[in-house]
């Protein structure tokens, strides 16, 4: 019979709990319980039939009474020997020098010399906290510290599941494939795909001192969220098996028919390893949680375009519901369904508008969670223009009628040129029912954009618009409109802002289709569609229907790690490592891959996916970088470097899915495509010799993704890689994170004195029209678009708020996040006291 551990506390979203912390709360593992520090000799047995003596007080292992190590649920005890103990801290030790052990060994030493008995795992639990405890800016290495305690615990853990020496660290691959396909938690997949002597080949690619780059927070978001363990949560996979998993499992189609097509797989596995496993790259979360396991899909985020029809917007509903179960948020558009008072088959004021729909999207949201680890997400995007906006943008305030509220979607809005520049001149704005001008006019106003700064389709449009008196319309003041997205947004950080003329006049596929609102986190831009039904035929005691299948659209993300790939560099004008050279194009090929061996949850969005094969290469780690680097975010370098980075990522990118197009094939809708015709080169002014040397071979040879780049915020693996997320800056460069009974401090990555000056300005100090600036810049080099949160004190003056906005928009950026507040002074906010 085996007995429960005490497991680890999950860490929250800002930060990890101290080992142990919810001990009583979390689910047991039926693992044995076993220290990874050895603290005692050898096990004395307890007589099941025995009771186990109890202390009389905490105190009485000073007063000559043992202390025993239990493990196994009490099942066994040990004698405690605190040389033993000393030992292991300093075999640990002796990977850090630089660090004071002795009070940690005071310490510990007495949480169990005060007691009679000590839980193996509590134990190792206070070691880890201990640790953890002591990170401050002198001694951030203590955070790597308790890695390596809770790195020897699974180690152990692993070992005792899969029969192996705990020394070795690492067991037998193979075995461990064989036995968690039996257990049905691999697929069967890559047992399928590779021979046993390539699966061997693989293992020898482990390497696991690699372990040793995590620090102890994402080391336990990693074990707890997404190593494999078997249905009791027993721990079987361990970091570089999953990094190896992966790999495998994302190479496995690749063509071994050729000769030297198996060797050639090989080694492609291998360079999925080398950039996975080094932390050079992070992929999805959802790749990372279900690749080579059984269900689930890979992709992050997907878009729907809602119906203006009953049978559409149900069947919208139905398939975000099922995009939602299998782990994915979603962003829906609704700017196509008619809006309040509208008619209905001809009877005037009988539709209730999008709130109610919306509202079914909430209930849709709550109910139908992501793979049972949150609950769903939802973002609707509606038009500036629709009649219902100013009820929308009502949705989630926590004041008036709350029958008209739908506090669990996430709102955006889509905005013209001629709308921020009726906010500018402080001109009138005018309210359409969508449905009315589809009536009257034969066509929908969001069919149309600007094809040029200033001028275009859709000015054109909508003074066509204006000026046909059979169509209805609210008259409102445009500052008015703008002046309740900011109250919603400095109460709820909605609605996310989505400039869509700015997005199709840079949409490389625009020869195919229209951009009509962004996903839940605002960094994907493509061709969209709402899928319809065609015909519903019975046949004998079979309903045959037939839907015609819009384009749904997927993401499909992985992002680089700047503050491991980009190295600082000796010498002038030396940008990149050579790490990017090889990285993109392995990680265009593993994005290119995830296509292939989707298992998507709607049909429609499988179509899409396979018509564009769009992949969204990103970023996280761009404070990092900066602060290894040496440059401050307030700075005009800043913007520099930030352009001719992401320029030289751009340009990687492009290179390796033209040379993925040579080797594979195009996109389908490759022919005229920006991509085809060079103006997607032109329009960006790439008119270097290198850039116009590829537009010239990207004509010839085709592009095998339709879109490229794409920066998502990430905060999970940037956190299992260590580093910032995103282009985000940092909260603080050092506070403590504050929990029901403890404080655990929280540093900055690669946070030293070197590093702290470009720290010290936490997000909210920072000025934010220099992140504006700073990424504006980079957009230019981003066929899509940047997940980029706006930092703003709760007391910012509506002038300076709107400004910003204003910035974001003249400045060519295509879409804005969340508007984070905060309550900080605004003496302290020098960008925004002025």
């Amino acid at each position: 019979m085996t007995y429960p551990d005490t497991p680890v506390a999950t860490p929250s979203a800002v930060g990890s709990r101290p080992a142990g912390a919810l001990a009583a709360a979390t689910p047991a593992t039926s693992v044995h319980a076993t220290a990874c520090v050895h603290v005692a000799a050898d096990p004395v047995p307890v007589p099941r039939a025995a009771a186990m003596p109890q202390p009389a007080s905490e105190g009485l292992a000073h007063a000559g009474v043992r202390t025993w190590i239990t493990k196994d649920a009490g099942n066994r005890r040990l004698p405690y020997d605190r040389a033993r103990l000393e030992r292991s801290i300093d075999a640990i030790h002796a990977e850090f020098p630089q660090l004071d052990v002795a009070d940690y060994t005071r310490s510990v030493a007495g949480f169990v010399e005060r007691k009679a008995s000590v839980n193996a795992d509590d134990l190792v639990d206070h070691l880890i906290r201990e640790a953890e405890a002591r990170v401050d800016l002198t001694a951030p290495e203590w955070e790597h510290f308790a890695a390596r305690i809770y790195l020897r615990r699974l180690y152990k853990r692993a070992s005792r599941n899969r029969f192996y020496d705990a020394e070795l660290k690492y067991g037998s691959y193979v075995g461990l494939q064989e036995s968690l396909a039996d257990r049905n938690i691999y697929s069967n997949d890559i047992l399928r795909a590779y021979s046993k002597e390539e699966l061997q080949e693989a293992a020898r690619m482990i390497e696991p001192e690699r372990d040793k780059l995590f620090a102890y927070n994402g080391l336990y978001l990693l074990a707890t969220r997404y190593l494999a363990t078997d249905h009791a949560r027993n721990v079987y996979e361990l970091p570089q098996e999953r990094w190896l998993t992966i790999a495998l499992y994302l190479m496995q189609q690749e063509n071994v028919q050729g000769k030297g097509g198996r060797e050639r797989r090989m080694q492609l596995v291998g360079e999925a390893y080398w950039a996975l496993s080094n932390l050079y790259m992070t992929v999805a979360t959802p790749t990372l949680q279900n690749a080579g396991k059984v269900g689930g899909q890979l992709s992050s985020c997907f878009i729907d375009t809602v119906d203006d029809s009953l049978q559409g917007i149900f069947d919208s509903n139905t398939d975000i519901a099922r995009v939602s179960k299998g782990g994915g948020g979603v962003g829906a558009y609704m700017g196509y369904v008619r809006s309040s008072g509208s008619a209905i088959r001809g009877v005037p004021n009988s539709s209730g508008g999008v709130v109610p729909w919306i509202k079914q999207l909430n209930n849709t949201a709550v109910s139908v969670d992501q793979l049972g680890q949150r609950k769903g997400a939802v973002a609707v995007y509606l038009d500036i223009w629709h009649r219902d906006i100013e009820a929308f943008l009502d949705l989630r305030l926590n004041n008036g009628d709350q029958r008209l509220r739908a506090h669990d979607v996430f709102t955006s809005v889509c905005i013209p040129d001629l709308f921020m520049e009726a906010v500018e001149r402080r001109g009138d704005w005018y309210l359409f029912d969508p449905h009315e001008v589809k009536r009257v006019k034969g066509w929908y106003l969001q069919d149309f954009f600007d094809e040029k700064k200033g001028d275009g389709s859709f000015r054109k449009k909508y003074e066509e618009v204006v000026n046909d008196e059979r169509i209805s319309r609210k008259t409102v003041k445009a500052i008015e409109i703008f002046k309740r997205i900011m109250v919603s947004q400095l109460e709820t950080g909605n609605p996310f802002m989505f400039y869509r003329d700015e997005v199709n006049r840079k949409n490389p596929n625009k020869h195919a289709g229209m951009v009509y609102s962004s996903n839940l986190c605002t960094e994907i831009l493509q061709n969209m569609s709402p899928t319809r039904l065609m015909q519903e035929i019975i046949s004998g005691n079979q309903i045959v229907t037939t839907r015609q299948a819009g384009d749904f659209v997927v993401c499909n993300l992985s992002s680089i790690n700047l503050g491991r790939a980009v190295l600082p560099q000796q010498g002038q004008g030396d940008l990149i490592s050579d790490v990017l050279e090889r990285l993109i194009p392995i990680q265009v090929r593993m994005l290119d891959n995830v296509i292939d061996l989707n298992q998507l949850p709607v049909p429609q969005a499988t179509i899409t996916n396979r018509k564009y094969r769009a992949i969204g290469l990103g970023t996280f780690g761009w404070h990092h970088l900066l602060a290894l680097k040496g440059i401050d975010w307030n700075t005009r370098q800043a913007e520099d470097f930030s352009d001719a980075l992401y320029e030289r990522i751009n340009q990687l990118a492009v290179q390796a899915s033209m040379e993925l197009a040579r080797e594979k094939g195009t996109y389908p809708a490759f022919a005229g495509s920006d991509w085809h015709t060079g103006a997607y080169f032109r329009d960006r002014g790439y008119e270097t010799p290198a850039w116009l040397d590829l537009a010239a071979q990207v004509a010839v040879n085709g592009m095998r993704n339709g879109w490229l780049l794409a920066v998502a915020p990430n905060m999970s693996t940037a956190q299992i890689a260590g580093s910032t997320a995103s282009i985000d800056p940092i909260y603080s460069a050092f506070y403590y994170e504050e929990k029901k009974d403890y404080r655990r401090p929280v540093a900055a990555p690669g946070l030293s004195l070197e590093t702290w000056p470009y720290y010290e300005k936490g997000a909210y100090k920072l000025d934010q029209f220099a992140s504006v600036r700073q990424n504006a810049r980079r957009q230019r080099h981003v066929d899509q678009a940047i997940s980029f949160n706006l930092y703003v004190p709760s007391t910012i003056r509506a002038s300076t708020l709107l400004e910003l906005h204003m910035s974001a928009w003249r400045e060519g950026i295509k879409t804005t996040y969340y508007v984070r507040s905060n309550d900080i002074d605004i003496a302290e906010c020098e960008w925004c006291a002025s």
